[in-house]
């Protein structure tokens, strides 16, 4: 008698499972099982929110083959990071899946995949978000997946909703592709960091009239191969000294996660030079070299990826601790992040080591990021309207010179209004639709809302004395959060919390070096002749290279800096009537003057700086003339000009997130005030209070070049980047 038809499916699925994972004795959860059932065999659309390595792939690809051996075309996966892709496509092979990707690296490939795709020969396409929305994939290569496709994944479908930790523009157009897709076309959505609000959002927008109900698998969250700990210092010294006295002893390889780029390589630095194996990497490391670094850790030629969260979806190891350097911004990122250490580990035997060691500046970091949110509504209403008053389609380098935005959040902007049917993006760049669009202000304010809620969830769990993994699991939604018994709080993990003194000295040490480089701006921003009064700005000339440049400066730190950070962010913090204006203190005074010591401007070209240049500043004049007048009488040189406010009515940010916007306010309200011949022959010194875009110095410096000075040096107290 043969056996039932469910049976044999589920004996064929456990087949391909052995294949895929390499081993005998592998056998299908019921949920997994459950989930490739109704893919394979119902043709359902599902919902599956499990923790970090328990299989989601798994499921995706042994439903591809059961799917494919029935005669279904190749399965589409949409997923968000190439690094991600490319574990992907490893596993697949690995079960004799051929699979594919179609990414902005690698265009040519497009049309032999293509054709590889209508010949039967790919059984799987990884696909980018990012390519939903490119036209000619939109118009010519969509339609035709979406019709031919055999079963479509949405890959860390978090990304789909507003409220999920990594909301993404361009997963909101999935919608389209799942309402295109024909009937009996299977859908899966994967993901680990959904709450229950976001779990809801993502299977309304998986659901459609008259389908079957979407099936949602919600399994326990919990890591039972990790021991979670928080180490509670007051000062950066002790902290960077406690993570590279420690370091050694964390389990195998593992990641040091950091909230900004500059941390990353000035805390990489550091551990290096007390003897530990490690190396940078954040968005700005250039894609071969991060694959490189990704491969090193994986293989355990590295102790530590000192990192920020670039390094989180999509890297697939098996490691064995995570220390964050800084807490994210909600429990829910932090979730994720942790989830990099333990995968592979059997619990029963091995453990992974994960560190939180917080920061007072944690908080005005998440600060900054939050900024970035949505823009103005009058933004977003100006932006409108230059695309319908230009009647033609226009590239976002044309279209940040005419809206007071930067390259980044305008592209976002404009692919969320894109999902919402205002734009659409063409060949050539965006256009107006003409439709009417409403300012959603009351989801907008709710999404403000629940992040500040995160934050504050993020606080409590500094201070919690509850179970930390419950803490976690109970943030998003795990019905059955308990106790771990491995975390500190619940005694499974002791973390020393003391620091040696030599140590904290070295890193003090370290970390009071002051001094960063400061590189000139050296192309000039495109479009600048479109700016309205170009020409009267004398700006409509600005092109290419930047011929008359300031030399490389130098700032005393970063604001996000660990060491003189702290000093300058009280410095320039905003009160309730904005900026604060005070003297530059004592040891800020100091640092200057080592900077200069050290720094030693013009000397090694035989110019030695014999003038200085005072930018002024409308928010804070003591701060920039208390710098100057103290840096003329110790250098006993002469303040020999002013780059001067000429006009205070041009807001002192005015563009500063928009560099050809920024060009023009800076041309508007300032002017180089000298007396004739004060500045011919001279090598100049630049004296600055806060460098944010850059722009301000180099039309400076542009003007003391042409009064007649050989050189510019600009110095600065801080750089916001």
């Amino acid at each position: 008698m043969s056996a039932p038809a469910g049976t044999a499916t589920r004996e064929a699925a456990e087949a391909h499972l052995r294949a895929l994972v390499g081993r005998d004795d592998a056998r299908l959860r019921d949920d997994q099982w459950r989930a490739i059932e109704a893919l394979a065999v119902d043709r359902r659309r599902a919902l599956v929110v499990q923790r970090t390595g328990w299989g989601k792939s798994a499921v995706y690809f042994v439903a591809t083959l059961l799917l494919r051996e029935a005669g279904a075309g190749p399965t589409v996966i949409v997923s968000p990071l190439l690094a991600l892709m490319r574990n992907q496509i490893a596993a697949a092979e690995r079960a004799g899946i051929r699979a594919a990707t179609i990414n902005s690296t690698n265009i040519g490939d497009w049309e032999p995949i293509q054709e590889q795709i209508a010949a039967g020969q790919i059984d799987v396409l990884l696909v980018s978000p990012e390519r939903l929305n490119n036209p000619g994939f939109r118009d010519e290569v969509l339609p035709r997946l979406a019709a031919t496709c055999g079963l479509l994944v949405v890959d860390e479908a978090h990304c789909i909703s507003d409220w999920g930790h990594d909301f993404r523009p361009d997963y909101r157009r999935i919608r389209t592709l799942l309402d295109d897709l024909p009937d009996g076309i299977p859908v899966l959505a994967t993901t680990a960091t959904a709450n229950a609000r976001v779990t809801t959002d993502v299977e309304t927008q998986l659901g459609s009239v008259g389908r079957d109900e979407v099936l949602v698998l919600r399994g326990s969250l919990d890591r039972e191969s990790l021991r979670l700990g928080v180490v509670r210092l007051s000062t950066p010294e002790q902290r960077l000294a406690w993570l590279a006295d420690h370091l050694a002893e964390q389990p195998g390889s593992g990641i040091v996660y950091c909230l900004t780029v500059a941390a990353t390589q000035e805390v990489a630095d550091y551990l290096r030079s007390r003897g530990h194996d490690v190396q940078a990497y954040s968005g700005q490391t250039e894609t071969g070299e991060r694959q490189a670094l990704e491969q090193d850790l994986a293989a355990g030629r590295l102790k530590a990826l000192v990192a920020t969260s670039a390094l989180g979806m999509g890297f697939d190891a098996s490691l064995g601790f995570v220390v964050n350097l800084g807490a994210p911004s909600s429990p829910v990122a932090y979730y994720q992040q942790v989830g990099r250490a333990g995968r592979g580990l059997d619990a029963r035997s091995e453990q992974a080591t994960v560190v939180l060691l917080p920061a007072t500046e944690d908080k005005d970091i998440w600060a900054y990021f939050a900024s970035l949110a949505f823009p103005r509504e009058e933004v977003v209403r100006e932006t409108l309207a230059v695309l319908a008053e230009e009647g033609a389609p226009m590239s976002t380098a044309a279209l940040e010179t005419r809206v007071e935005l930067n390259r980044s959040r305008l592209e976002v902007m404009l692919k969320v209004l894109d999902v919402d049917g205002a734009v659409r993006r063409v060949r050539g760049g965006w256009e107006s639709t003409g439709a009417e669009w409403v300012y959603d202000a009351d989801r907008y304010a709710r999404v403000r809302e629940a992040r500040e809620r995160e934050q504050a969830a993020m606080v409590s769990y500094l201070g919690t004395d509850e179970c930390r993994m419950w803490f976690l699991r109970d943030q998003l939604d795990d019905p059955e959060a308990v106790r771990c018994g491995r975390c500190d709080n619940c005694g499974g993990l002791d973390l020393p919390t003391s620091v040696a003194a030599d140590s904290v000295d070295g890193a003090r040490e370290r970390l009071s070096r002051p001094g960063v480089a400061l590189s000139p701006r050296k192309m000039w921003p495109t479009g600048l002749d479109r700016v309205p009064n170009a020409e009267s700005l004398g700006i409509a000339g600005l092109k290419g290279k930047v011929r008359e440049q300031a030399a490389e400066g130098r700032v005393v730190a970063r604001l996000t800096d660990l060491g003189y950070g702290g000093a300058l962010r009280e410095l320039f913090r905003e009160g309730p009537d904005g900026p604060v204006d005070s003297a530059v203190p004592g040891p800020l005074v100091q640092a200057v003057m080592a900077v200069v010591k050290d720094w030693r401007p013009g000397v090694d070209d035989g110019q030695r700086i014999d003038a200085i240049v005072v930018a002024e500043s409308v928010s804070r004049p003591t701060l920039t003339t208390d710098l100057a007048d103290g840096l003329s009488r110790w250098l006993q040189i002469p303040v020999a000009g002013h780059w001067a406010v000429v006009d205070p009515d041009v807001p002192p940010g005015r563009g500063a997130v928009n560099s050809a916007q920024r060009v023009a306010a800076v041309a508007r309200r300032c002017a180089l005030r000298a007396d004739p011949g004060a500045l011919e022959g001279r090598s100049v010194l630049l004296v600055d209070d806060l460098v944010v875009t850059g722009w301000s110095l180099a039309l400076a410096a542009r003007a003391v070049l042409a009064a007649g000075a050989v050189a510019v040096h600009p110095l600065a107290l801080a750089t916001s980047g």
